[in-house]
């Protein structure tokens, strides 16, 4: 909901009738003015990262400015918390080409995999179906609704204009083959601080 130029109660959403207290509903609910696009996301225990396309000017900083404070309010009224909580603004980068697109792609979907297999980046994946098992039961990312199956959370993605760019038959041995690849061509990523968040704009 923080994807919308005008201010929404999530509140009255889940109070009426038509989603019942039932927070996966408001995924279906329309947008109007929607500031940026949402591609893919992974959402990790003390970071996330987000590929969104921007579109309106100034789109994507105001749509994580929302996120942000959103988040925020949400998690200091929740847990009585105060002050900061994330360790600087977050990080972008520009994706410029289609084999960029494809290699952050697949960084994002892979990233879940540090929880499991915190070594899996520098010591190789040592158990393939172990790892897509994790990858396929993770619900805190995009994976899920690209290569599993469709969902309620799928309808906050541009899921046509991603899948175009993607080969919707490509296994877990292909997004790591694209992964490794690509660490040649765009670098490696440094580490970040804990709760920074980073968001890849197409």
């Amino acid at each position: 909901m923080v994807n919308n130029s005008k201010p929404v109660v999530l509140r009255e959403l889940l109070g009426s009738k038509k989603h019942r207290g039932q927070v996966s509903g408001i995924f279906s609910e329309p947008v109007d003015k929607a500031l940026v696009e949402v591609l893919a996301y992974s959402l990790m225990p003390n970071h996330f990262h987000l590929v969104v396309k921007q579109k309106v000017d100034h789109g994507i900083s105001n749509f994580m400015k929302k996120l942000g404070g959103g988040y925020s309010m949400y998690f200091n009224t929740k847990y009585g918390h105060s002050g900061v909580m994330y360790q600087g603004p977050f990080k972008s980068s520009h994706i410029d080409s289609d084999p960029y697109f494809k290699w952050i792609f697949a960084y994002v979907h892979l990233n879940p995999l540090s929880i499991s297999d915190p070594d899996w980046q520098e010591k190789g994946i040592a158990d393939i179906e172990k790892s897509k098992g994790h990858l396929r039961d993770y619900a805190y990312s995009s994976y899920h609704d690209y290569y599993v199956a469709e969902r309620p959370e799928r309808a906050i993605l541009a899921y046509e204009e991603a899948a175009d760019l993607l080969d919707k038959e490509q296994d877990l041995h292909g997004m790591i083959e694209e992964y490794s690849g690509g660490r040649a061509l765009f670098g490696v990523e440094k580490p970040r601080k804990k709760s920074e968040p980073v968001v890849e704009s197409v």
